[in-house]
């Protein structure tokens, strides 16, 4: 059940009406009633697979609290198993066929004329999403940071809640399960504030990503036959298809979220407004980076060793971060260039902290006065390209059309031709079409410079007077009306990231 799908849209009132409607001890196994049938709604066997997962989380917790010593040997390897069979179930699903084609192209390499089956699995969604969620509650009740949640209807409902169920945000074990252990009451600013969040998710996701996919996906598909202009463009688009495509289903997720009084947190933060490629990924799905940083990174020694060890450790962080996006060699490509983008940066960091020292007081100040807007806006373009040369990794289909893409840019040299023969009208977006893109792109990036800014829409919304602000809240409620009218009779556009 797609989010900007037409069951959903009966299903979400259906869910809030009755767990508003329903007494305050039904709350609870409503919603986990309701998150089970969300989920089973893809494939009914889906429920046994995270009701599997969640019985490993849950029997984890308990046994980790049974042992008061909780650095001791037996509490150690409660948390090595139980992790473990998450880690086998997640590897199962969504690695077994990478790492067999894997073996067989080594074994035809030696001259081996067996070959192992390839087996034939579908990726359950959402699967990444809520194994990392239960790993990262036992590492919290191994460390004693959360206690383990004795409730199984409770622990089993902070696996599958179904706002962030597919697709995160990835929520930590003491923030969620404290704001299910006491359902919230209707109130209407809350309530209010969470669908016009809802409405801007749909807005990202409809009007944007599922528009800007058409262009990108006709050029990446047949991306011999256009300029290198055209593909650098396409490349550009997918920065922004894949933004307005996650960020639409995180913003839909959130807000649908604080509907029902559960605060998620947020998962981006205009992170092409970032100045450099760490900044970045404190910006860009801000759950996942968290993550890897509290439950990797740090792990590993973070950047308390040397300057060889602070590196070893970035890269293996990028690598796997890379890797748990999906089961191909592009992915984990991208990982690496994140990762060597995260190694130069401290170098460079290193060197301008060295120079500064250096300088005279007076003359660094000069130049941070006179220079900081332009110095700001030329670090962000120089971050955003950066940042897009890695999405031509992420975005093709495997490391072979990638490579290819970019000799093609290389050597093409056609920039402007196919901009100016009417070539982007016929791509699968007719004229109004690409202008109504170009129009909604302005709309986001005004939105994200306000908020770069310090103002928030919806609070200045709140402030206006009654007719004006139910007049825009009319006027945005028919703006996603006429979308549904458009895309009435389309099959709704997966999100990109239930692939992950």
């Amino acid at each position: 059940m797609l989010f900007h799908s037409f069951s959903f849209l009966l299903f979400f009132p259906l869910v809030t009406g009755m767990y508003f409607l329903i007494p305050k001890r039904a709350k609870q196994l409503w919603l986990l009633v309701t998150s089970y049938y969300f989920y089973m709604s893809w494939n009914v066997q889906y429920g046994c697979l995270i009701l599997l997962v969640t019985a490993i989380g849950y029997g984890g917790g308990l046994l980790l609290a049974q042992n008061k010593v909780r650095q001791g040997k037996r509490c150690l390897a409660v948390l090595t198993g139980s992790v473990l069979l998450c880690v086998g179930i997640l590897f199962f699903f969504k690695y077994s066929a990478f790492a067999v084609q894997n073996i067989n192209e080594l074994l035809r390499a030696v001259g081996s004329v067996r070959a192992l089956r390839v087996p034939d699995l579908i990726l359950p969604v959402g699967i990444s999403f809520y194994t990392f969620q239960t790993i990262g509650y036992l590492i919290d009740v191994w460390k004693g940071k959360t206690e383990a949640e004795k409730s199984f209807l409770r622990f089993a409902l902070f696996v599958s809640f179904f706002p962030q169920l597919v697709a995160g945000p990835i929520e930590r074990s003491s923030s969620l399960l404290a704001q299910l252990r006491e359902p919230a009451e209707f109130n209407y600013d809350r309530v209010k504030d969470g669908l016009l969040l809802m409405l801007w998710g749909y807005f990202e996701k409809m009007w944007i990503a599922d528009r800007a996919a058409i262009l990108v996906d006709q050029v990446y598909q047949d991306y011999r036959n256009y300029s290198s202009g055209m593909l650098v463009f396409a490349t550009v688009l997918f920065a922004v298809q894949i933004y307005c495509d996650f960020g639409g289903y995180s913003h839909i997720a959130i807000g649908a979220a604080q509907v029902l009084g559960i605060r998620l947190m947020d998962n981006f933060r205009q992170p092409y407004f970032a100045v450099n490629c760490r900044e970045f990924w404190r910006r860009w799905h801000i759950s996942l980076s968290s993550w890897f940083r509290d439950y990797l990174y740090f792990p590993l020694g973070g950047s308390r060793g040397s300057s060889g060890r602070t590196a070893v450790n970035l890269m293996i962080t990028f690598l796997v971060s890379g890797l748990w996006h999906g089961a191909g060699w592009h992915y984990v490509v991208w990982g690496a260039i994140h990762g060597s983008y995260q190694v130069a940066g401290r170098g460079i960091r290193y060197v301008s902290e060295t120079a500064q020292k250096r300088l005279p007081e007076k003359k660094i100040r000069f130049f941070s006065e006179k220079t900081q807007g332009l110095t700001r806006a030329a670090r962000i373009c120089v971050t955003f390209i950066l940042t897009d040369f890695a999405w031509l990794f992420f975005r093709a289909d495997h490391l072979g059309r990638a490579v290819a893409m970019l000799r093609r840019i290389v050597q093409n040299g056609n920039w402007l031709g196919q901009f100016t023969d009417g070539t982007l009208f016929g791509m699968g977006l007719c004229r109004l079409e690409v202008y109504q893109l170009a129009f909604a792109i302005g709309v986001l990036l005004v939105v994200d410079i306000l908020h770069e800014s310090g103002i928030s829409i919806r609070a200045w919304l709140a402030k206006q007077v009654l007719v004006i602000r139910w007049s825009i809240y009319m006027l945005v409620l028919l703006g996603f009306v006429v979308l549904l009218l458009q895309n009435y009779g389309r099959a709704a556009a997966e999100f990109l990231y239930f692939q992950f």
